[in-house]
């Protein structure tokens, strides 16, 4: 179904264009490489052995690592819904 002047499945284009961008985004996201630290790089605490070995590459602890994933990440992104008042003109 069609709304004003977009075509029939201009929304389902929009929304799967938003999905695939979203995906490259997350495949786009570096992993640690090289070698593991076996002290935390951000706090100098020992990063157990087990960490190192399911994580290779990694170079901090769990704590610093999760007080890093709880930061705010302010990304720009493409509004393709555009706003209602647009598409009632």
């Amino acid at each position: 179904m069609a709304g004003g002047w977009a075509r029939d499945g201009a929304v389902n284009e929009q929304i799967d264009a938003s999905i695939e961008d979203e995906l490259k985004r997350m495949q786009a996201r570096r992993r640690p490489e090289g070698e593991s630290l076996a002290e935390c790089a951000e706090c100098g605490e020992d990063i157990p052995e087990r960490r190192r070995q399911a994580i290779p590459g990694v170079k901090l602890c769990i704590d610093c690592q999760n007080e890093r994933d709880a930061r705010p990440v302010m990304r720009g992104g493409i509004n393709r819904r555009g706003s209602k008042d647009s598409q009632l003109k």
